[in-house]
């Protein structure tokens, strides 16, 4: 891995976390991601499950980590199971975990290789009575391949059909949502990371550059500084293309009067930021862009003072709307006959503002989260308003990474990244 040993005390607080929701006589098995084929030998770069390394640290695949606190057995209370290293897989894939480099990063005693998981996995079984499967329930999934997890969940039902299921989703969803210092930390680096790689592009752009060379400038800072790259599929888009939500094409020349609405972000050690910018080609706004920039600004800053303990997400969003509201009637763009006459299930403002504020972010840049909860200290959330403005060609959109803390506002992780207009125009004019 590019990235630096993480304390293994976050994935032993994890665990014990975790053990402490299941129910009596229990286990819990939750297995790597697959190695995904593209043809012939090619395959997709590996992702581990996000699950499994929130429990373990383990970042290799085919590897089993089954959780049984109630075990007679010590020894099999935790368990990870790897495939067995070699010199010839060494030579050929590099080295692989060791029993004593995985007690290392996950601080799970008992170790075995994997050609021993069956016969391990059915003395456990007659110990136990209820076991927890892995399912990717995130209110976004659209899975339409079949995981290694879920063929694992059918071998499990069909080879002991006695056993009771339950689903961990429900107990790592609330687990997750809330950050350890450690994973702030590291969310942390990942926004820092983003931070270079922005003020890299504020000193590159001009008239007659392309998209695509600006995603490359951003990649070249993501890696030298230890990230695996984009955090997630990278929007960078010039003059219309902005007021498509996600637009990836990032093939289009940037022209002399266009902004470029950048939504991009390093990830860091599998963990997410989400960063979007919106800057002028030539580095001046006009005034019509500059007073768009800093109507969202204005939105993203009331939004932001919004997000403490007790908020329920909807609410918040309707309140946003509110706000954003009132700034599309200063622009112009909404009258009063609009906002009287709206529909609402579908406010007017929804015509210049038609996505959400906030979503929770972590090891998924959507990450976990129990939408109807009231907001926690500690849950890290993206504030992310935009304007699309079709007849006029552009599209605005700003966005940080903010922790919710015990009192007073969240505590932006991108503080030290430019977003004033001023400070832009600045910058790319210095």
């Amino acid at each position: 891995m590019k990235y630096h040993p993480i304390n293994n005390q976050l994935f032993i607080k994890n665990r014990k976390n975790f053990m402490a929701q299941m129910s009596s006589n229990s286990l819990a098995v939750f297995n790597s991601n697959d190695i995904y084929p593209i043809g012939a030998d090619s395959t997709i770069p590996f992702q581990q499950d996000r699950n499994i390394f929130y429990l373990s640290g383990v970042d290799q695949e085919e590897s089993i980590l089954l959780l049984f606190p109630d075990c007679p057995n010590p020894k099999h209370r935790e368990i990870l199971f790897l495939t067995e290293t070699n010199d010839h897989i060494a030579v050929w894939e590099g080295e692989k975990l060791t029993k004593e480099k995985a007690f290392e990063t996950s601080g799970v005693k008992t170790v075995y290789w994997l050609q021993d998981f069956e016969k391990i996995f059915k003395e456990v079984m007659s110990q136990c009575d209820t076991v927890y499967i892995n399912t990717n329930e995130h209110y976004r999934a659209n899975v339409t391949t079949q995981t290694r997890e879920d063929r694992f969940n059918k071998w499990l039902k069909e080879k002991f059909p006695a056993h009771s299921v339950k689903k961990s989703n429900p107990i790592l969803q609330r687990l997750r949502s809330v950050k350890d210092q450690i994973e702030i930390d590291i969310m942390q680096q990942a926004c820092d990371i983003t931070e270079k790689a922005f003020r890299r592009v504020l000193n590159f752009v001009k008239p007659g550059v392309w998209e695509f060379e600006i995603e490359a400038e951003m990649m070249h800072e993501f890696l030298r500084n230890r990230s695996k790259g984009f955090a997630y599929t990278p929007i960078i888009a010039a003059g219309n293309n902005a007021n498509v939500l996600h637009y990836i094409e990032n093939n289009q020349q940037c022209k002399d009067g266009d902004l470029i609405l950048f939504d991009t972000a390093a990830e860091y050690a599998n963990y997410s930021s989400d960063l979007s910018r919106t800057i002028p080609v030539n580095g001046r706004f006009s005034d019509r862009q500059k007073a768009v920039y800093n109507a969202v600004n204005h939105v993203k800053k009331e939004a932001t003072k919004m997000l403490v303990p007790g908020t329920i997400w909807a609410d918040y969003h309707v309140e946003v709307g509110k706000i954003m509201t009132s700034e599309l009637l200063g622009l112009g763009l909404l009258d009063k006959a609009d906002v009287q006459n709206e529909n609402p299930d579908w406010p007017a403002y929804k015509k210049y503002f038609m996505h959400g504020t906030s979503h929770h972010i972590g090891l998924d840049t959507h990450d976990y989260g129990i939408l109807t909860e009231p907001m926690t200290a500690n849950m890290v959330f993206t504030v992310e308003p935009g304007i699309y403005i079709p007849d006029e060609g552009f599209g605005i959109r700003l966005e940080d990474d903010v922790v919710i803390q015990e009192q007073g506002e969240p505590l932006n992780l991108m503080a030290n990244i430019p977003i004033e207009a001023d400070e832009i125009e600045e910058l790319m004019n210095s």
